[in-house]
């Protein structure tokens, strides 16, 4: 991977943290040990949740969801295409349909008026997205699936510590999940986490990431099929660690899209910069621009190569998940979710992290204010 002056995205690792790991190491039990249920217990009072079962990524987690709510062949679940692709992949895995419907253009989440239009007998699951930390409408889409008796399932891995009205991303659904990769709010190294007020989904969740085996069965006994998504104490030591600085995290990351804000403030008629959610006290997982709408995708692309002619790391977010070969290959192509198109073709997620300064904030926008004077006027 190409290594960057500044990157997009870096975590902030401590000494405590790496203490929190050598004393495991020191330990005698590097999984399934204490740090395993220290750790859920932490994510569980963060957010309000009574259960929290961790594993080893954001994706193994939406797995477990899925099968946990009796998600199978011959279901269809209603999903966003702009998200990254193991939203979608996960109900693949259970052989169910993935049915996209398009996005909200200002929150880049998915549309509620273009869910219950979706709807079939074959619907069991709504599927939404928390995107870049704005939550998606969930009143809305809790009274859709009231109303149509479906399975609701939140999607907060990139949303962990945003909260609407007291209550945390990850409590609007059925379940939620967060994930640790380390480009996240906080990090885990890799790690995922359902959480649920739901004893039964918990309660299955924790027997298939281990194998399938029973939470009252002996060792080598395997009561259902199962998979090997166990998360490590190593890695739980080194969450538990980095929750105790969330907060602290997130208000540096508040501080940064401040930051970006007032460098960018004299440009918003040809480049869009995030804006606070109404209602929402917003935990950022990335800083994404949109270009103005006369803008192409070659014009983005050609911006994109700029910064990172000048050592800035930044990239395409989301590519349109319909728009993946193996979604072509099931009969996508373009023009069937034209704002998920028209919106992915113009954003760019510049380096957003807890210790980027103000100084390289600035150094990133002066950079991208000279890329776009490159650009043609008219496209």
């Amino acid at each position: 991977m190409t290594q960057y002056h500044i990157p997009l995205a870096a975590p902030d690792i401590s000494e405590d943290d790496i203490q929190a790991v050598v004393d495991v190491l020191h330990s005698s039990q590097l999984s399934l040990g204490p740090k395993l249920p220290e750790f859920e217990g932490a994510i569980a009072s963060f957010v309000g949740a009574k259960h929290a079962v961790a594993v080893n990524s954001g994706t193994s987690a939406l797995h477990l969801c899925v099968r946990a709510l009796g998600i199978k062949e011959g279901d269809e679940v209603i999903t966003t295409p702009f998200s990254f692709i193991a939203s979608a992949n996960c109900i693949l895995y259970e052989k169910a349909t993935v049915k996209f419907v398009d996005i909200n253009p200002d929150t880049y989440c998915i549309d509620p008026a273009l869910v219950e239009a979706a709807i079939t007998p074959k619907t069991k699951a709504i599927l939404a997205v928390d995107i870049f930390g704005y939550l998606a409408d969930w009143k809305a889409l809790k009274e859709i699936a009231d109303k149509h008796n479906l399975v609701l399932i939140e999607d907060s891995c990139e949303a962990l510590g945003s909260v609407r009205s007291g209550t945390h991303a990850g409590m609007f659904a059925d379940c939620g999940m967060f994930a640790f990769y380390p480009n996240k709010q906080m990090t885990t190294g890799e790690g995922g986490v359902i959480v649920t007020n739901r004893e039964d989904i918990a309660n299955q969740a924790r027997s298939e990431r281990n194998q399938g085996r029973a939470l009252d069965s002996k060792w080598l006994e395997h009561r259902t099929l199962g998979f090997n998504y166990r998360l490590s104490d190593i890695n739980c030591a080194l969450g538990t660690s980095q929750l105790k600085r969330l907060p602290e995290f997130i208000t540096k990351r508040q501080q940064v899209v401040a930051w970006y804000a007032e460098e960018l403030a004299d440009i918003t008629d040809v480049l869009s910069v995030p804006r606070p959610q109404n209602g929402v006290d917003t935990s950022w997982f990335v800083y994404v621009v949109r270009l103005a709408d006369r803008y192409t995708a070659k014009d983005r692309n050609a911006l994109i190569a700029h910064l990172e002619s000048h050592d800035i790391g930044c990239n395409t977010y989301f590519p349109p998940i319909h728009l993946q070969p193996i979604y072509r290959d099931m009969g996508h192509s373009e023009g069937d979710f034209p704002i998920t198109e028209h919106v992915a073709d113009r954003t760019i997620a510049l380096p957003f992290f807890v210790n980027l300064s103000k100084e390289e904030v600035a150094s990133v926008c002066t950079i991208l204010k000279d890329g776009l004077n490159l650009l043609p006027k008219s496209s």
